[in-house]
């Protein structure tokens, strides 16, 4: 008796060794595949959603060739987005939750980088902008018409100047500084002609840094 229990313990064994050999060669090419990571997945369009399947982000490439990641809010309105165009031009841009742009900040194939802030109406109300020869300029607009009232700017050459325009976005009031260090002020009328300054043969020195 004694002799078949070890007869037959060892047939089980065997047996076991066989088919745990078997299901470990089963499962050895599927753990190994899942220890090394994905080098590469296609798609076009990938969708992220929440635990109760709501959608709160996508990555996809639009039909016009632009790159897009938008990420939404639990009620599935637009908050954030990253864009890259086709031209190389890219943003990153977020939006109010009444779907309108709030913040802008991106930088065109032309090399003019900046940030763009919109009020809740729509209009644009600051730009912060630098170009692609290093001209530098701060324009505050309008909340009502949208147009360039006031604008902070420094030249290519280091010229600072600080022009302000009435509403229908004309320029009547600047003060800047040369690059010799001379000042300058100058007041103009509705038509753009100067009508006084300091001195009075410096008239518009910059203010094409500043009008954006």
């Amino acid at each position: 008796m004694p002799q078949r229990r070890s007869s037959l313990y060892a047939v089980l064994v065997l047996t076991g060794g066989m088919i745990g050999g078997a299901i470990s060669a089963q499962l050895a090419p599927s753990i190994a595949m899942a220890a090394k990571h994905t080098r590469r997945v296609e798609a076009e369009q990938f969708v992220m959603v929440d635990h109760d399947g709501t959608e709160r982000a996508t990555l996809e490439v639009t039909r016009r060739g632009m790159a897009d990641l938008a990420m939404y809010d639990a009620q599935g309105r637009d908050r954030a987005e990253l864009r890259v165009a086709n031209d190389g031009g890219a943003s990153v841009g977020f939006y109010g939750l009444n779907g309108s742009q709030r913040v802008l900040i991106g930088e065109a194939p032309s090399g003019r980088a900046g940030v763009a802030i919109y009020g809740t109406n729509g209009k644009q109300l600051v730009n912060l902008t630098v170009t692609s020869d290093n001209e530098a300029s701060l324009t505050l607009y309008d909340p009502n018409t949208g147009r360039a009232r006031a604008g902070l700017g420094v030249a290519t050459n280091g010229d600072p100047a600080l022009v302000m325009f009435d509403k229908n976005g004309r320029d009547r009031a600047e003060l800047h500084v040369l690059s010799g260090g001379k000042p300058g002020f100058a007041l103009a009328d509705e038509n753009g002609r100067t009508v006084a300054g300091l001195p009075e043969q410096a008239t518009t020195s910059g203010s094409s840094a500043v009008r954006q």
